[in-house]
C-alpha cells in the first residue's frame, strides 16, 4: 500500500518530533504529504485548578499549540508538502483523518498503562480504535 497523505498527531513530547522527523523523511522519499495536528490536553485544563480561569488556560494552551505546530513544521525535510490543523481535541484527531483523507496516521505514546495510560496514553488508544485508515503508534523508550 502506498502511504501519500500522512496525518501525525504531535505533542510536547520527543515521540513526537522523532515521528515527525522519521516520518517527514518517508515522506519526502514517497512523495507523500504530511499534516500535522495537535490536540490539546483536555486533562490539563481540568486539572490546573487554582484561580486562573478556564478561558486563559484555553488560550495559553491555543498559543503553546501554535509554538509548537510552527516548530513541528520545521522538522521535515525541505520539500516535503506539510499542513496543519490546530487546535484539535483529542477526538476529532479522528475526524481530522477522515476528512482529510489520509492514508496513515501516526500518533506517539509512552507505553504507560493503567491510571497514568489513561491520563497521557488515552488519545493514542482512542485514535488506533477509531481511525479509518492504517495506524502506527510511535513508542517511546520504556
Amino acid at each position: 500500500m502506498s502511504f501519500k497523505k500522512l496525518l501525525i498527531a504531535i505533542d510536547e513530547s520527543p515521540i513526537a518530533t522523532r515521528a515527525v522527523e522519521a516520518d517527514g523523511e518517508s515522506a519526502q522519499k514517497r512523495g507523500a504529504h504530511v499534516a500535522l495536528d495537535y490536540a490539546i490536553d483536555q486533562s490539563a485544563l481540568f486539572g490546573a485548578g487554582g484561580d486562573i480561569p478556564r478561558d486563559e488556560l484555553e488560550t495559553a494552551a491555543e498559543h503553546d499549540g501554535a509554538r509548537l505546530m510552527a516548530d513541528s513544521r520545521a522538522l521535515p525535510p525541505a520539500g516535503v508538502a506539510v499542513q496543519q490543523f490546530i487546535p484539535q481535541r483529542p477526538a476529532e484527531i479522528v475526524k481530522t483523518a477522515r476528512e482529510w483523507g489520509a492514508n496513515l496516521v501516526v500518533v506517539g505514546s509512552n507505553g504507560r498503562r493503567g491510571i497514568s495510560r489513561a491520563r497521557v496514553g488515552g488519545v493514542a488508544a482512542s485514535v488506533m480504535r477509531h481511525a479509518p485508515c492504517p495506524r502506527v503508534v510511535a513508542r517511546g523508550r520504556e
